[in-house]
């Protein structure tokens, strides 16, 4: 097997002094990263387990990071912004023998029995990577990810080595992603969003990434105007990008330059709405493509870079992976337009929840297809469209089932919302309404609910409009910028007394 980490795991790694990170002022060439890596090696080993990572936007989680998967030992990474019972439940359950941070982290006391180590990223470093251990086995854990715990408590997802490295080599052929490229991003260092495709993917390729700290309009001009090639982001960051070029003035005009410069655009963890598309498209002549994926499986699909950009779309499945959708009574969805949930199976799964055979035991069909509780279709050159979740996204209402996604999209195109959700509740007569949560663009003067309602059924059709319309100021969003719809219908039923 190819190293995880082939330019940090060779004796000349970085012999040409190339960049591997850089946060703000702070740059770290491979050569310099493997040093610090590597000299983390001998604790992190000596600890006897996994070690969790508290995963800051910093270079000392890159570091902390690359040190355990280049000893081979698996990284739990943690959420700063973890409440404390949930952060609880992460660390009980996974029990770290140590946990990493930077010397001027202040860690909660969840973590207080646990051995410390400082990640410093200035000084003297100790042997190279080379020097701390050969390549584990494929199927050896390099992150244990936790899961959101929209059903129960979090689960800790089994990342191998096998399914990163399958992954990142499968968006390489996607996107033509290769050392050259220089990504910039502003993404959580948690996920696998922003560390598996943020970090890992730029260091599989021997490329550099520049990670913002905190996402700015003007941070992505910085980076992308002067030398950044890619620029990974979630719909909301996009939205706001959207947004800061519609301004006048240089800045404007400024990020515009930028985007239109960059080699590719992608935008992932919930779906781009189409408006924003067609705004940064109008403004600049480049497309946002998107791809889909999950915490236990990775990347399943993405538009290709050569292929056709197609708003709304997450484009066809990856090399490697197989894709079907199935009906409710497991059958297969073969219909045109027909919803189903998607089920996967390939070398980019995951190898279970750790310390949790019956879920992991739940998560698959007999015949061995990942069930990722999303919906989509299926056009006939292989493109899917992701409707929603199963749970949440899916309603079935008068005999039809109903994808959240194009009510959104709908509604979105109204020149009085500014953003949208949809959901369903229960209904006598019809099984299930489709209610709208609307953030409209003037506060003082939102569109009427039937005026929305009209406009959906005039684009859509008229069983999807709308029956009842709620306003907020704004909507609750995790920290990947999606939007939580349980929070949503649960505030509803307190307002009902339900």
């Amino acid at each position: 097997m190819t190293p995880l980490l082939p330019a940090l795991q060779s004796p000349l790694a970085g012999a040409d002094g190339r960049e591997a990170v850089r946060f703000g002022e702070l740059s770290l060439s491979y050569a310099r990263l493997a040093a610090l890596a590597g000299s983390l090696g001998p604790r992190i080993a000596g600890a006897g387990g996994r070690i969790a990572v508290w995963a800051t936007p910093s270079a000392e989680t890159v570091v902390a990071v690359v040190a355990a998967l280049l000893a081979g030992v698996p990284a739990v990474p943690l959420n700063p912004k973890t409440g404390a019972r949930e952060l609880a439940h992460i660390v009980g359950d996974s029990a770290p023998a140590a946990v990493l941070a930077g010397p001027d982290d202040t860690l909660p006391p969840a973590l207080a029995a646990v051995p410390r180590i400082d990640v410093l990223v200035d000084g003297d470093a100790g042997p190279t990577a080379a020097d701390v251990c050969g390549e584990p086995g494929p199927e050896t854990a390099a992150l244990i990810v936790y899961t959101s715990g929209t059903t129960g408590p979090p689960k800790g997802a089994i990342l191998p080595r096998r399914a990163v490295a399958a992954s990142l080599d499968a968006l390489e052929d996607a996107w033509g992603w290769t050392g050259d490229d220089v990504l910039v991003h502003a993404l959580p260092l948690f996920h696998v969003h922003g560390l598996v495709l943020g970090v890992l993917g730029p260091l599989r390729r021997g490329g550099s990434v520049r990670h913002l700290g905190r996402f700015s309009p003007e941070g992505v001009t910085r980076e992308l105007a002067s030398g950044g090639t890619m620029l990974f982001g979630v719909p909301t960051m996009y939205h706001r990008l959207a947004e800061a070029l519609q301004e006048a003035g240089d800045a404007g005009v400024a990020l515009a330059g930028a985007l239109a410069g960059a080699r590719l655009l992608v935008s992932g963890s919930a779906a781009l709405p189409v408006h924003d598309h067609e705004r940064i498209h109008a403004a600049t002549g480049r497309r946002v493509i998107e791809r889909y994926g999950m915490t236990e499986t990775l990347m399943n699909t993405g538009v290709r870079a050569d292929g056709l950009p197609r708003p709304g779309t997450v484009g066809p499945p990856l090399a490697g992976v197989e894709l079907r959708l199935v009906e409710e009574d497991g059958s297969a969805a073969t219909a045109p337009g027909a919803i189903g949930e998607i089920q996967v199976r390939g070398p980019n799964l995951f190898s279970g929840y750790l310390g949790r055979p019956d879920a992991t035991a739940a998560a698959y069909t007999e015949d061995g297809w990942f069930r990722t509780g999303d919906v989509a279709t299926v056009a006939p050159d292989g493109y899917v469209t992701i409707v929603g979740r199963k749970a949440t996204d899916l309603i079935k209402s008068g005999g039809y089932k109903i994808g959240a996604g194009e009510i959104e999209n709908a509604l979105l195109d109204h020149p009085g919302v500014r953003e949208a959700a949809v959901t369903g509740e229960p209904d006598a007569d019809l099984g299930e309404r489709v209610v709208a949560w609307v953030v409209p663009s003037h506060p003082d003067s939102p569109p009427g609910e039937a005026e929305l309602a009209d406009h959906v059924a005039e684009l859509l059709s008229p069983h999807k409009r709308p029956r009842t319309v709620h306003y907020l100021d704004a909507l609750p969003r995790n920290d990947l910028g999606k939007i939580m719809k349980r929070a949503l219908t649960a505030g509803a039923r307190q307002v009902r007394g339900d």
